[in-house]
C-alpha cells in the first residue's frame, strides 16, 4: 500500500509540473512571423475562404472543391523538404520555362505543372514517362522531340517546354477550359474525354475521376499558392539561397559524331560532370551524327 502511495505521489508530482510547464508557454503570445517563439514550430491551417485562380479561371468555391484544396494546401505547405526545394530549382529554371509559356500563349500558371509532374528534376516514371514535364516517348516524339539512345530530348529544358507548350495549347482547345485541360494532361485526353461522356458532365469540377486526376487540378492550385507567397505558409528564403541560373555559357555547333564527350569536354576546358550537367538531354559517353546538328552548352570558367 504504501508503495502504491510513494507511486501516486510520484505520478501527481509530474503531472503538476507538466501543467505548470505547458502553461507558462500557453501564457506568451504567439505570432506567425516571431522567430523567438519557445514552440519549436506554428501549424496553422491555410486560408481557403478566398476566390481562387488557375491559369485566369475561377476556381468553382464549393463545399467539395474547398475540401479538396484545401487537402493539397495542407499537405503540400507542410511538405517541406520538398516545397522548399522546389522553390531554390524555380529560380534556376522559371525564367527559361515562363519565356517560352509566354511565346506560346500558355498561361504562366502552367510553370506550376512542371513542379507538380517532377519538381523541377529530369526525372523518370515507372510508366516510362521522362523529364521535367513526364513525356512519354510516343507523345515526345510526336511533338518534335528526339528520343533515342544517344540523345534524350524529353531533359532538354527548352526543346520539353516547348513541346509542352503546343500540347497544352492542343489540350485546351479540345476540353475548353484550362482546368479540364490540365486533368487531361495527367489522364491523357482520350481517357478524360470517355468520362466526361459518361458521366455527362463538362467540368472537371463536377467530375467524379480516378484518385490522382481528382486531385490533380487542387495540387496545381496549391503549389501555385505556396511558392506565389511562400511567407503566408512559413517559407523563407533569401536570394543567396536559391539555386543560380545555369546561363554562363556558350554554346558549340556539332555536326560530326563524338567519340567520348570526355574529352570533349576537355578540350573545351569543362568537364565530363559539368558538360552532362548543362546538357542532360546527352544520354550516352559519345554521339553518333549521320544529318542532324547539335548546340552543345558549354559553361565559362
Amino acid at each position: 500500500m504504501e508503495k502504491l502511495i510513494v507511486r501516486f505521489s510520484l505520478v501527481a508530482g509530474a503531472v503538476f509540473m507538466m501543467l505548470i510547464f505547458v502553461s507558462s508557454y500557453a501564457t506568451e503570445p504567439v505570432e506567425a512571423n516571431n522567430f523567438n517563439s519557445p514552440l519549436p514550430q506554428i501549424v496553422k491551417a491555410p486560408n481557403i475562404n478566398k476566390q481562387f485562380y488557375w491559369a485566369g479561371e475561377p476556381v468553382p468555391m464549393t463545399a467539395d472543391a474547398k475540401e479538396r484544396l484545401d487537402t493539397e494546401l495542407l499537405s503540400n505547405s507542410y511538405y517541406h523538404s520538398s516545397t522548399m526545394q522546389y522553390m531554390k530549382r524555380a529560380n534556376r529554371y522559371f525564367p527559361t520555362i515562363e519565356r517560352i509559356l509566354l511565346e506560346h500563349g500558355v498561361p504562366d500558371d502552367f510553370k506550376y505543372l512542371a513542379v507538380a509532374e517532377s519538381g523541377l528534376l529530369n526525372v523518370s516514371s515507372h510508366a516510362s514517362a521522362s523529364g521535367f514535364w513526364q513525356f512519354r516517348k510516343l507523345a515526345g516524339k510526336e511533338y518534335g522531340l528526339e528520343i533515342n539512345d544517344e540523345v534524350d530530348e524529353r531533359y532538354h529544358v527548352e526543346k520539353a517546354t516547348t513541346a509542352a507548350a503546343k500540347y497544352l495549347n492542343w489540350l485546351y482547345k479540345k476540353m475548353g477550359t484550362w482546368a479540364d485541360a490540365s486533368a487531361a494532361y495527367n489522364v491523357g485526353p482520350t481517357a478524360y474525354k470517355r468520362q466526361r461522356k459518361a458521366q455527362n458532365e463538362t467540368s472537371f469540377y463536377n467530375l467524379n475521376l480516378n484518385k490522382e486526376t481528382s486531385k490533380y487540378v487542387f495540387r496545381l492550385i496549391a503549389i501555385k499558392e505556396i511558392m506565389s507567397n511562400p511567407e503566408e505558409f512559413g517559407f523563407y528564403l533569401d536570394p543567396e539561397e536559391k539555386y543560380p541560373p545555369m546561363d554562363d555559357y556558350y554554346e558549340v555547333e556539332v555536326d560530326k559524331s563524338v567519340a567520348n564527350w570526355g574529352t570533349f569536354a576537355h578540350e573545351h576546358g569543362t568537364t565530363y560532370r559539368e558538360l552532362k550537367r548543362y546538357n542532360p538531354w546527352l544520354k550516352d559517353n559519345h554521339l553518333t551524327v549521320i544529318k542532324n546538328k547539335y548546340l552543345i552548352k558549354i559553361p565559362r570558367g
